[in-house]
């Protein structure tokens, strides 16, 4: 497999209140007005008015971020920007990922996506937890020292040096002692995301998809889950990451092995773009989250 372009999609915590104001104004508006028909509820205010501690939660932060990275997907199909030879995103982003590839339609896509963000929150609600950075320590001390800690994991491999447990907070510290970390950085999320307190979400959600099964993908995604590319077997895939690590690092560092060397952020906010500073060192990197960005 030979890859040269590569397109991420944010994931929750990249929303930002007012991100679909710059949008308004195209012809892309029309993805909210079709999103609001589908989940039959007003997305456009979520767009431009919702404030900041409100799309923190579950449901917001995932519909939001899907939305406007659909919006700049679409933008960047009508450009005629280059079509990528991979996809990829992180966490909530792999499933813009998969409708940017053709494996749902953008409806069904919002409509799974929806689903996804209530069962998360349910679950969150049912056990608590949360989930912090712990900085300047490597990949396996931190599995390692999660491994002998009660009730916490790795969460998300974002780069050298960077890595997210989640679970029970009351292990946080110790975990980042035995890992030699430079610090542990709390993280204000509202659940143990991508840990086994995450199973009655992946119960729900293996049920929506059962009903909106996945097809094939025109365009290779590579999943959080394996760092691996796939065209199909998306909805084994996408239920197994609700309780599994994202794998952001690899997934990267897999692409560039594989000849990656553009990578292009659509959606709110610069976060992957930042990491790939430090995981695909480099490469042309391009942060989209506004018309006026294509230029």
């Amino acid at each position: 497999m030979s890859i040269a372009n590569v397109i991420t999609f944010p994931g929750q915590g990249s929303q930002q209140p007012g991100a679909g104001a710059p949008w308004k104004q195209t012809p892309q508006w029309d993805f909210v007005e079709r999103g609001s028909a589908a989940l039959d509820r007003d997305l456009s205010a979520l767009l431009l008015d919702t404030p900041a501690d409100e799309l923190k939660r579950p449901w917001e932060a995932q519909v939001a971020t899907y939305l406007v990275s659909m919006l700049v997907w679409d933008a960047w199909q009508v450009a005629g920007r280059p079509r990528p030879d991979a996809l990829a995103g992180h966490s909530l982003g792999e499933w813009t990922a998969l409708a940017a590839s053709g494996a749902v339609d953008f409806e069904t896509g919002l409509r799974l996506v929806s689903a996804r963000g209530t069962a998360m929150a349910a679950a969150a609600a049912e056990r608590p937890g949360t989930m912090a950075a712990v900085m300047g320590a490597d990949d396996d001390a931190v599995e390692k020292a999660c491994a002998a800690a009660e009730s916490v994991w790795p969460a998300n491999f974002n780069a050298p040096g960077q890595v997210v447990i989640s679970g029970d907070p009351a292990g946080f510290e110790a975990v980042g002692t035995a890992a030699g970390a430079r610090r542990v950085v709390p993280i204000p999320v509202g659940g143990a995301y991508h840990t086994p307190f995450m199973a009655p979400a992946r119960e729900a959600l293996t049920a929506a998809l059962a009903e909106h099964r996945p097809g094939t993908a025109q365009i290779p995604v590579w999943s959080n889950v394996d760092a691996a590319p796939h065209t199909d077997g998306f909805a084994d895939i996408l239920a197994a990451q609700l309780t599994s690590p994202v794998r952001w690092r690899q997934t990267v560092e897999a692409l560039v092995a594989q000849g990656a060397t553009s990578f292009a952020e659509l959606g709110p906010g610069t976060v992957l773009t930042n990491l790939a500073k430090r995981n695909a060192p480099g490469a042309t990197l391009t942060a989209v989250s506004a018309p006026e960005d294509l230029a």
